[in-house]
């Protein structure tokens, strides 16, 4: 009973991971196949049957050229890291306040920030493009980078789990000596959240990059696409040029996916420390 009991667990366990697993890797080796067939080729054969040749490049090609790539890698790496700067910036500030400061309402506030997290952006749209258009932001970088920056909800969250478990006798060592509250942050808070800043870097930056929706409705002008939007100048009234299409979508991967490899380790760090101090 013993060994029937172990048997169906360990299947369970290995058939749930085999699954899990498929379903990740299925969708990227389709993108993947795609890219390396022509037209006809990928209209005539199966999505899981490998191209007739490796060497066809000719969707890579036009994917980055006709699709203008270039310009979106720039406006992407442009809104990427000026949206995290101000994003960790902002997060770190609100962190220490909630978390060093004691006033009436400090946990309303945390439960607030929390609460915003549950509301689908959907939402709130029409609201939010009347806000935009009406700073005259539409059709301009700031209009991203402002929108990328206040919905940062999870970075805030990751810095109050390390500020409420790290001590206070620095803060209160440095205010014994005269420090003010920004010398505090600027010296102190900020140097604890290195691993903290690391994790949200990564984990928002990925999340910037990838986003469609937000570049796509604020920022519609040709000059101002994106890496993501770039390849939707490949759909048009009659049909989609998919192995184009996913050409592009493995030259949008490529980045992301050496960043995880060089960086995995600070992402795993910052999340098991973020859990062992919450």
């Amino acid at each position: 009973m013993y060994k029937v009991k172990s048997f169906s667990g360990s299947f369970i366990k290995y058939a749930s991971l085999f699954i899990g697993v498929a379903a990740a890797i299925i969708p990227i080796l389709v993108v993947f196949f795609s890219s390396f067939k022509t037209t006809e080729e990928y209209r005539t054969t199966n999505i899981l049957t490998a191209p007739e040749s490796w060497l066809n490049f000719e969707n890579y090609r036009r994917a980055f050229t006709e699709g203008n790539m270039l310009v979106g890698f720039f406006n992407t790496i442009f809104i990427l890291l000026v949206a995290i700067v101000f994003s960790i910036l902002i997060g770190t500030m609100i962190a220490y306040i909630l978390s060093r400061f004691q006033f009436k309402f400090s946990k309303v506030m945390i439960g607030l920030f929390l609460f915003a997290v549950l509301i689908p952006g959907i939402t709130t749209q029409v609201a939010t493009f009347q806000v935009i258009s009406s700073l005259g932001l539409f059709n301009t970088r700031w209009a991203a980078i402002l929108l990328f920056t206040g919905t940062d909800i999870i970075g805030i969250y990751i810095f109050l789990q390390f500020l409420d478990s790290s001590s206070l006798s620095l803060d209160e060592s440095a205010m014994i000596d005269g420090a003010s509250y920004f010398t505090i942050y600027r010296k102190i808070i900020l140097p604890l959240l290195k691993p903290a800043m690391a994790t949200v870097f990564i984990i928002r930056g990925v999340a910037i990059y990838n986003d469609f929706y937000i570049p796509f409705l604020y920022m519609p002008a040709e000059r101002l696409q994106v890496v993501s939007t770039s390849l939707y100048r490949f759909m048009g009234p009659f049909g989609a040029q998919w192995e184009v299409i996913s050409a592009g979508i493995i030259i949008v991967i490529v980045p992301t996916l050496v960043l995880f490899i060089f960086l995995q380790k600070y992402i795993y760090n910052g999340f098991t420390q973020g859990a062992m101090k919450g």
